[in-house]
């Protein structure tokens, strides 16, 4: 465990000794009053009981209790210190770690075992830890300084009463085994249940739609009776192995008692013997009950340290490269590219010179947003190369090279904030007029000036009391600030309504001056001035040229442009109740 924990955190073993240390003198604290108890017994069974020797070990008794409870708090204080210190470093490892990862990391597991992970799984370790480090501590000083001092007064006895230790192993190394067997399986369900959840909230307005909320949402119902069913396993089925060697222990207690009433026929032992062992034997197995159920919750908590293990072993886009590109053309040479077992980019080759537009045109999965999203490294490629000004993006700094690149998509994420702090995020040493400028030049004042707090005001958790078009807005006012070199356009004006459209339009107008562009066009108007256009199919690039000379070629790009142009056209009307399409 030390070592898993040297491997997830900047784990240092003196904290942990200072706390186990403390822990230490704790349960010397604790056993204390009962060898005191001793003195005070030994005392009455003496011929003159001397009354003032009592009272004075009855008052040291009513120190050492003071004395505890400092020591208690400074224990409880260090320890929980410790712990959420570790816990605190090992999240931000983690969040550090998952933002260097392919996306393609991210399409093969559930979002709900991400967040598993990273919020129960740490949680699992820092309540466990927390509360088991004080307890093994005591439990190990505690047993052996005890032994020590029973062997002293009578080794049989103390014998007897170590006997129960190794009869106890067995019954531990089974719930041992059946805790880290049932523990999987019962974090699975778990996860299960994070990702059904999270599907179930994200799509509850079909379901609601559909009538499929509640218990009609079987799937998430399914999950959630597999986690009870699970859960009660886990803690039911090795119960009874713990319980049974707690009675073994009883046992042991039992047949010392026998053994000491026989020793004592034979006057072997004297009563104050007996009286002790009465007294301290019990107190040999308290610390170990307790341990063995933290025993087993360490288990547990190494199963969730494993899976934290496991993506921090993940590989990243991390390059020990260090190179800076002294141009912004964008090159793709021999590109292949698929998702898992299904290809989607063919041997894709072209060239996007500095402060030029490329508009990638085509219909639905031909690949237009791969590209941009390899632009983007957002995935590596499988074959081939992608170059920034010469230079491989893989041999370029992750930090630096996202500080190259703007992304404005058609899906907008906004943080739960003000819209200010919201535009900052493309660059947070930006000043306050440079926002303001990004604001006006992205056609955002128009909107927030009716907004009761202005710029101030907060938009909700993903910018949910906002319209689609002022998300947008905000989108590319976040790209103007960051006034990266390189920008990537996912059309954002495919599904507003007019007016939105002219704001955006204007926006990116500002946004893309000296930039060298790369867009996803969806309406093929908005791209006749692009310098170069692809049109995709199937993965390959099936022409190429600018709108002239695409309109020529009366291939793909042809039909598409005369199948928009109809469309523009068209309208709806009724005609005797029936909806129609002209």
């Amino acid at each position: 465990m030390i070592k898993n924990l040297k491997y997830v955190t900047s784990f240092n073993p003196k904290d942990t000794r200072k706390v186990a240390f403390t822990e230490i003198v704790h349960s010397m604290l604790i056993a204390a009053p009962s060898g005191i108890l001793l003195v005070v017994v030994w005392e009455l069974f003496s011929e003159k009981p001397n009354h003032t020797r009592i009272w004075s070990v009855v008052a040291l008794m009513a120190v050492m209790l003071l004395i505890q409870f400092f020591v208690a708090s400074r224990s409880m204080v260090r320890s929980n210190l410790l712990v959420y210190d570790l816990s605190t470093k090992l999240r931000i490892k983690l969040g550090n770690h998952i933002q260097k990862f392919s996306l393609g990391f991210f399409k093969q597991k559930d979002p709900g075992e991400i967040a598993s992970i990273v919020l129960q799984d740490v949680a699992n370790f820092e309540g466990i830890f927390g509360h088991s480090i004080g307890n093994l501590a005591s439990a190990a000083f505690g047993t052996v300084l005890l032994s020590v001092f029973l062997f002293v007064y009578d080794w049989r006895l103390a014998l007897c009463l170590l006997l129960a230790l190794p009869l106890i192993y067995p019954f531990l190394r089974i719930a041992n085994y059946l805790v880290s067997r049932l523990g999987k399986k019962q974090i699975a369900a778990r996860n299960t249940v994070g990702a059904k959840f999270l599907e179930y909230v994200q799509g509850i307005r079909h379901l609601k739609s559909y009538g499929l909320t509640g218990k009609r949402h079987k799937g998430l119902e399914d999950s959630f009776d597999d986690l009870r069913r699970k859960s009660i396993r886990m803690e039911a089925i090795p119960g009874p192995f713990i319980v049974t060697a707690a009675i073994v222990f009883e046992i042991g207690f039992i047949g010392m008692t026998a053994l000491g009433l026989y020793l004592l026929l034979q006057q072997s032992i004297t009563v104050p013997v007996l009286i002790t062992f009465l007294i301290m034997g019990y107190n040999l197995y308290n610390p170990l009950k307790v341990v063995m159920v933290d025993y087993l919750m360490l288990r547990y908590m190494n199963e969730s340290l494993a899976r934290i293990i496991g993506v921090l072993e993940e590989p990243t886009m991390e390059t020990p490269k260090d190179e800076l590109p002294e141009n912004y053309e964008i090159g793709f040479k021999n590109v292949n590219f698929g998702y898992q077992d299904r290809m989607t980019l063919k041997d894709i080759n072209f060239t996007v010179p500095e402060n030029s537009m490329l508009a990638l045109v085509g219909h639905s999965g031909s690949g237009k947003t791969t590209i941009a999203s390899l632009i983007a490294r957002f995935w590596d490629v499988n074959e081939g190369s992608i170059t920034l000004g010469g230079i491989d993006i893989r041999n370029i700094n992750q930090d630096k090279f996202y500080k190259l690149i703007s992304e404005v998509f058609q899906e907008v994420y906004l943080f739960d904030d003000t819209i200010y702090n919201n535009i900052k995020i493309g660059n947070p040493d930006a000043s306050e007029k440079e926002v303001y400028d990004a604001v006006e030049q992205s056609q955002c004042m128009e909107f927030i000036r009716e907004l009761p707090d202005g710029i101030h005001t907060k938009v909700g958790e993903g910018g949910c009391k906002l319209s689609g078009g002022q998300k947008q807005r905000i989108s590319i006012a976040r790209a103007l600030l960051k006034d990266a070199p390189v920008v990537l356009l996912d059309e954002a004006t495919a599904s507003l309504d007019p007016e939105n459209e002219i704001y955006i339009q204007r926006a990116i107008h500002e946004l893309v001056q000296s930039k060298t562009v790369v867009v996803i066009a969806h309406k093929l108007s908005t791209i006749q001035n692009a310098s170069q256009i692809l049109v995709l199919n199937e993965g390959e690039i099936a022409e190429k040229g600018n709108h002239e000379e695409l309109l020529e070629k009366n291939g793909i790009y042809r039909t598409m442009w005369d199948i928009q142009k109809q469309s523009n056209g068209w309208k709806v009307k009724y005609t005797n109740e029936i909806l129609d399409v002209c």
